[in-house]
């Protein structure tokens, strides 16, 4: 997947390539990815000002895909505003007015003005923006459609905010899912005590961050690899979750609390199935060892900063003057944890995927799909052999 495009451009764009023919895509659903990404408690007015719908522009006909790089535009209807500021030619205007010399602590403003040579931050922030991630979503959803047709499914939810985490023991998958997606916080417990988190920074001109954990379902046991680095599903999944914007720490099941137990207490057991190859007595893991995929769920969580634009600035510099001040404040959300874990189920969906396609490569949906059938049944026959 590649995306382009700015925060205040006149649109986002993502090309996938590598998609199988044939996978079906259901443009009701991909709006729904969509929608959900807008949503949460905390979020900032320019939520109120896109509606972000997709604009199939390749690689599609009849609501299936060709097998050729699809690619997908969001338009930022919020361009408008901005044409004059944004113009890709032309003189920049006399009176300018939003310029950015004063970086935001947090943000890649600084860093991006000294690597790129520039003097304006816009011309870092507007694409280090997390309007980004609209693009990846809805190449994200176009996965998922492939995925869900070999009854592969990707879900998150809120595992804490503003140090508010979410007690689920006892609760099952589906019910956690249900209740998360019940509300604009999209956590399965401890909601008010969360939102009640969110207004008080709000209240301080401050803001929050938080946890989400995606988890997928139906995954084969082997994807990935334990024979180079690079190849271990633990690496390339720790790339996608860390890609997504303030997201500063990834953990594969709970992997954080396992590290101060002892052996006894984190490793799987491992048991026989009737009809299968051994499974696990439980899934402390987090559905992975060795760099592969163990057929339980994969669980990958992620942790976000808070979000770094704040109503009350921190110090700067003026990069102007050299003076100290207070950095720039524009619009900015208080919270943006569920939205982040829906971007982080795009990201880890890509993931999947491919890791899908290198163990089963085929051309079409069908042809994919019987590689997959042929693979576990082949898992299944050799058990049989051994009884």
């Amino acid at each position: 997947m590649l995306t382009a495009g700015e925060s205040h451009g006149p649109q986002l764009t993502a090309i996938l390539d590598g998609m199988p023919a044939g996978v079906p895509v259901d443009p009701d659903r991909v709006a729904a990815g969509m929608a959900r990404r807008q949503l949460g408690f905390g979020r900032g007015n320019r939520m109120q000002i896109e509606r972000d719908t997709v604009e199939f522009c390749s690689g599609l006909r009849f609501g299936e895909t060709l097998g050729s790089p699809v690619t997908l535009v969001v338009e930022n209807r919020d361009h408008a505003n901005w044409t004059h500021i944004l113009s890709a030619f032309g003189t920049p205007p006399a009176e300018r007015g939003r310029e950015l010399f004063r970086p935001r602590p947090g943000h890649a403003d600084l860093v991006g003005m000294l690597k790129y040579e520039r003097a304006d931050a816009r011309d870092i922030l507007e694409r280090a923006s997390a309007r980004e991630t609209a693009a990846r979503v809805a190449a994200g959803e176009v996965v998922r459609a492939l995925l869900s047709a070999l009854d592969i499914h990707v879900v998150s939810h809120v595992i804490a905010v503003g140090g508010e985490r979410a007690d689920v023991e006892g609760l099952s998958l589906e019910q956690i899912v249900e209740r998360a997606e019940a509300n604009d916080l999209r956590c399965a417990e401890g909601y008010d005590r969360m939102r009640a988190a969110v207004e008080a920074a709000g209240a301080d001109g401050d803001t929050v961050g938080g946890e989400f954990e995606v988890v997928v379902t139906g995954l084969p046991p082997g994807l990935g690899s334990s024979m180079a680095p690079d190849r271990k599903l633990d690496c390339r999944l720790a790339g996608a979750i860390m890609s997504v914007p303030a997201v500063k720490g990834m953990e594969i099941g709970p992997a954080f609390l396992n590290a101060g137990r002892r052996g006894s207490e984190v490793h799987d057991e491992i048991l026989p199935q009737s009809d299968g190859p051994p499974t696990r007595a439980s899934n402390r893991a987090g559905g992975l060892e060795g760099g592969m995929t163990t057929g339980l769920p994969l669980v990958c969580r992620g942790a976000m900063k808070p979000i770094s634009t704040l109503k009350k600035p921190l110090r700067s510099v003026n990069m102007q003057t050299g003076e100290i001040d207070k950095a720039a404040f524009e619009r900015s959300d208080i919270c943006a944890v569920p939205a982040a874990g829906v971007v982080g189920e795009a990201v880890v969906m890509m993931v999947v995927a491919e890791a899908l396609l290198e163990s089963f490569a085929g051309d079409t949906l069908s042809r994919l799909r019987d590689s997959l059938a042929r693979y576990r049944e082949g898992l299944r026959d050799r058990m049989r052999g051994l009884t």
